[in-house]
């Protein structure tokens, strides 16, 4: 069976897993996000039952299966799925990952839950259970007891807990599903009280949890449902014993057919993370804002000399060394597949602004519980310092090139931000002299900009210091505050890179080739600042009919992943992808009518 990116996610920021649309679930890592990858079937496409490679998944086969279907119960990250066959029989299978309170915390256990349920007639179906271990190298050792199964590998011991028949699910006979089901897939440790009570509780529990929480969402009047859904699925990508937030949930789904420009994503890199945070922040959902701040503080406070990397570990690690697993053919066959992320080394100065930009919200938002002082402020300036010591010297940029360096604007741009920011927060803590200091420094790099990064010959801003290329992080000049949305200068720039970017109804990141030749798919976030700037220099119907646009490219359940094939529409890129989530909520709030003029 060949994948598709038509997958939903299920999850509780512990865990998180990808099924598709026969219920398959092919993608879950454990313990955590980044660990082994428990279900890998999505990089290595099933084959002949019983051979050497068919491993690494979980689904439950229905016999003379005709058809499915798929949804979410509303507001909450519990997925349906339907199955029928082609006597009129039919099955339900419920999936998620419990999460709510519990005891004064919340209850995210490493546990994926599946309940089945007959719906009519006399299905019958094959449970086949088939974790992989070290990237799908190989299986698990298996024991098992009168209700449970155990999986075993060096690292890591999984235990099916259920109230079907062992036998069957470990030899993969058939059986009639007479009524019910229940399969809680999770740590090696007993359950106290019958599975199918404890599946019930876990899921009446989660689903209130989920309700709760879209229910204190700000949201817009407008495409609400795209929102709720973007805004859950980047909630599922928070990682909540750190704070940290991960860019996408899986690794080496490649940017377009054949490529390889194949990488991990399931790490926190910090400017992705300033863009979650921003998003949710937006909507009301301060919990997960205050958390990664946490995150953000502590690796800053770690940073000597205030020197900071792109990306980091969830656990804050600072050594993400890039490997090939030779155990996993990749996406479709395309490899190599990739573990760890080599961006870790790379010399990206926009950081400074990134980590400043997220950390501001603590000294101004009133709703968080803690709130900045001079002393964090502190804690900041050196990072501010560096973005002054770097700021007009060369890096990988935004796109994380690793065969060039060159001054990037946008690099240069988001250092300004960072000692902007630092001018505004001491004005606001009181300290005139930091005040009047940072102001300074914002200024004297302002005005490198202005002289280096304008080009007279184009009449537009340009993606690097005394170049004539564009890129479409230009687009942000207005969203950092770099430039007001009225300067002429900033409708030039978008102009630009309508005319060189622009393919169809998308933008690319850039056209030049790189390292890899040239792009060759659209950066799906890069559309969605394309359509805010629109919006922002008074093209409001061309972006809202862009938008609508947008959100028919989404996959069933409405999620994006990293990229998309301009002249097929097909998903391309790691999955599900934060940025594009982001840039779908941020476009979704700027363009929809306010309330009050809804009634």
């Amino acid at each position: 069976m060949t994948h598709s990116l038509d997958l939903a996610l299920i999850g509780n920021c512990t865990v998180g897993a990808l099924i598709d649309t026969r219920g398959e679930m092919a993608w879950a890592c454990v313990p955590r996000f980044d660990g082994d990858a428990a279900f890998c079937s999505l990089l290595r496409a099933r084959g002949e039952p019983g051979g050497k490679d068919d491993f690494g998944y979980f689904v439950v086969e229905l016999a003379d299966f005709e058809r499915s279907e798929q949804y979410y119960l509303d507001n909450t990250a519990v997925l349906v799925t339907r199955l029928h066959d082609r006597h009129g029989g039919c099955i339900e299978m419920t999936d998620f990952a419990p999460r709510f309170g519990h005891y004064g915390r919340t209850f995210r256990p490493m546990t994926l839950v599946r309940a089945l349920r007959r719906i009519a007639g006399s299905p019958r179906v094959t449970v086949r259970l088939r974790p992989a271990c070290d990237y799908g190298a190989q299986r698990p050792a298996v024991t098992f007891g009168s209700h449970h199964i155990r999986y075993v590998s060096s690292g890591l011991v999984l235990r099916l807990t259920t109230d079907a028949s062992i036998t069957a699910i470990l030899q993969e006979t058939p059986f009639f599903l007479e009524d019910a089901v229940t399969l809680i897939l999770g740590p090696d440790e007993s359950l106290h009280d019958a599975v199918a009570d404890v599946g019930r509780k876990f899921l009446e529990e989660t689903i209130q949890y989920w309700r709760d929480w879209v229910r204190q969402l700000a949201i817009p009047y407008e495409w609400q449902d795209a929102v709720i859904r973007a805004a859950i699925t980047l909630k599922l990508n928070a990682y909540d014993d750190t704070g940290a937030i991960i860019a996408a949930m899986t690794t080496s789904i490649p940017e377009a057919a054949g490529s390889p420009r194949n990488w991990d994503y399931r790490y926190c890199w910090l400017r992705d993370g300033y863009f979650v945070v921003n998003a949710l922040n937006r909507l009301g959902a301060t919990s997960t804002m205050e958390r990664y701040l946490a995150y953000i503080l502590n690796i800053a406070a770690g940073a000597t000399g205030g020197v900071l990397q792109p990306v980091y570990g969830i656990d804050g690690r600072a050594t993400l060394e890039e490997r090939e697993v030779t155990s996993l053919p990749g996406y479709r066959g395309t490899g190599p597949v990739r573990v760890g992320n080599q961006a870790y080394q790379q010399i990206q100065h926009d950081v400074y602004g990134s980590a400043i930009l997220a950390a501001t919200h603590v000294f101004f938002d009133r709703r968080l519980a803690r709130r900045g002082d001079e002393a964090l402020f502190r804690r900041l300036e050196p990072l501010g310092e560096r973005a002054v010591a770097v700021h007009d010297q060369p890096d990988a940029g935004l796109w994380e090139l690793r065969g060039s360096a060159r001054v990037h604007t946008f690099s240069v741009v988001m250092c300004w931000a960072a000692c902007d920011r630092l001018a505004r927060i001491a004005a606001h803590l009181g300290l005139d002299a930091r005040a009047d200091y940072w102001r300074a420094h914002a200024d004297r790099i302002r005005q490198v900009i202005d002289a280096r990064a304008w080009s007279a010959a184009r009449g537009c801003f340009v993606s690097t210091f005394e170049g004539e290329g564009m890129d479409a992080s230009l687009l942000l000049l207005a969203e950092v505050g770099f430039l007001d949305a009225a300067d002429p200068r900033f409708a030039a720039t978008v102009a630009a890179v309508e005319q060189d970017l622009r393919r169809g109804d998308f933008i690319f990141r850039y056209v030049e080739k790189d390292d890899f030749g040239e792009p060759e798919n659209a950066f799906i976030v890069c559309t969605f600042w394309y359509v805010n700037a629109l919006s922002a220099i008074g093209r409001r119907d061309e972006a809202h009919a862009l938008f609508e646009k947008l959100l028919a490219h989404r996959n069933r359940h409405g999620l994006l992943a990293e990229h998309i094939d301009t002249k097929t529409g097909e998903q391309w890129g790691n999955f599900v992808q934060t940025y594009s989530m982001v840039g779908l909520i941020n476009s979704a709030i700027r363009l929809s009518i306010r309330w009050d003029q809804a009634f």
